[in-house]
C-alpha cells in the first residue's frame, strides 16, 4: 500500500509539472497578448477577457504541484511516517506508536523502482528499520538489526550469541553470548503470561526487550538455512538477520530468513505521537479513535 501511495505521489506531481509547463511554453503568452488586446480595446469584449484567463486545469496544476512535489521529495528521500500496529517490537514500540522513519540512512532510492542510486550508508547492529517484507514485499515491517552480512547468529536458551563476519582466520573473533541484563518481571502481561524485562546491548545500542519465564524455543518452526543447526543462521552478503524486542511475540528472520538490502526501507528514528486505544469491552467508541495521547513517549527511539 505505501509502495501504491509513492506511485500515486510521483504520477501527480509528473503530470501537473507537465500541464504546467506545456501552458507555459504553449498558451500562456497567447493569452498575455489576448489579454494585453482586450484591456486596450475600447469597449472590451466580456467573452474576450473570459477566454483570456487561466484555465481551471492549469491553475489547479500551478496551485497543487509545489505541495505535492515537496511531499514527494519528502516522503521518498528524507522522512516517512508509519504507525505500530502490533506488540512485536515491544517495550521499545507500542501498538499506537506513530513513527518516522529516515530513508536516506541507507542509501537514496527511487520511489517507483526502488533501485538505490546513491549510497549513503549500511545498518549497523542494533539498528531498528523498516524494511519491505520478504516473503510479501507489499508489507511494511520493523524490527531490529541482529546480525551484520558475514555474521553467525545463534539463538539459544532465549538469549542471542554473535560471531562477526571476518575476512581471514586470524581476524576472526569467537562466538559471544550478547550481554543480557535482568530488569524485572510481570510489569507486562501477554496473553494470561507475565513478560521478564532484559536490558540487551547489540553493539553499541543499549535497548529493553521482553521475552517469557518459559526456556523452550520454538525450534520447530525456525528458518532452517542449509548447513547449519535450526536455531543458526550464517547471513548472507547484502542481507541482514533481525529480531523483535518481543521475542517471543515476533515473526521475524528466525521464522522466515533474511531482508536483503533491496529491501530496506529507512532507520527508525523518532516517534513524534503516541495514541492509547485501550477501552472498556461496552465502549460506544470505534476502535480506531484513541483514548489518550502518551506524550510521554514523544522523542527517540533506541
Amino acid at each position: 500500500m505505501a509502495n501504491y501511495f509513492s506511485i500515486f505521489l510521483v504520477i501527480l506531481t509528473v503530470a501537473s509539472g507537465i500541464i504546467w509547463l506545456v501552458d507555459s511554453l504553449l498558451f500562456a503568452q497567447k493569452r498575455r497578448d489576448r489579454m494585453a488586446i482586450a484591456s486596450s480595446a475600447s469597449g472590451t469584449s466580456s467573452a474576450l477577457e473570459q477566454d483570456a484567463e487561466l484555465p481551471w486545469l492549469v491553475d489547479t496544476a500551478q496551485q497543487i504541484f509545489p505541495v505535492i512535489a515537496f511531499v514527494l521529495v519528502l516522503r521518498s528521500f528524507l522522512y516517512e511516517p508509519f504507525q505500530i500496529p502490533s506488540g512485536s517490537m515491544m517495550p521499545t514500540l507500542l501498538v499506537g506508536d506513530f513513527i518516522l522513519v529516515e530513508k536516506y540512512a541507507y542509501g537514496l532510492k527511487d520511489p517507483v523502482m526502488r533501485k538505490k542510486f546513491v549510497d549513503l550508508g549500511a545498518p549497523e547492529r542494533g539498528d531498528v528499520v523498516v524494511f519491505k517484507y520478504p516473503v510479501n514485499p507489499s508489507l511494511d515491517y520493523i524490527k531490529r538489526v541482529v546480525g551484520l552480512p558475514g555474521d553467525t547468529v545463534i539463538y539459544r536458551d532465549k538469549q542471542i550469541s554473535i560471531k562477526p563476519a571476518c575476512d581471514s582466520v586470524e581476524n576472526c573473533l569467537p562466538i559471544k553470548k550478547v550481554d543480557l541484563k535482568f530488569e524485572n518481571r510481570g510489569e507486562v502481561f501477554q496473553q494470561f503470561a507475565p513478560l521478564e524485562k532484559y536490558t540487551e546491548k547489540l553493539g553499541e545500542i543499549s535497548h529493553q526487550i521482553y521475552r517469557t519465564a518459559s526456556r523452550s524455543n520454538p525450534s520447530s518452526r525456525y528458518y532452517q538455512q542449509p548447513g547449519t543447526q535450526v536455531d543458526e543462521w550464517i547471513v548472507p552478503e547484502g542481507h541482514y538477520f533481525v529480531m523483535g524486542d518481543n521475542r517471543d511475540n515476533s515473526e521475524d528472520g528466525r521464522f522466515w530468513g533474511f531482508v536483503p538490502d533491496d529491501n530496506l526501507v529507512g532507520k527508525a528514528v523518532a516517534i513524534w505521537i503516541s495514541f492509547e486505544f485501550e477501552r472498556a469491552e461496552d465502549s460506544w467508541l470505534p476502535s480506531w479513535v484513541p483514548t489518550d495521547i502518551r506524550f510521554e513517549r514523544v522523542g527517540g527511539i533506541i
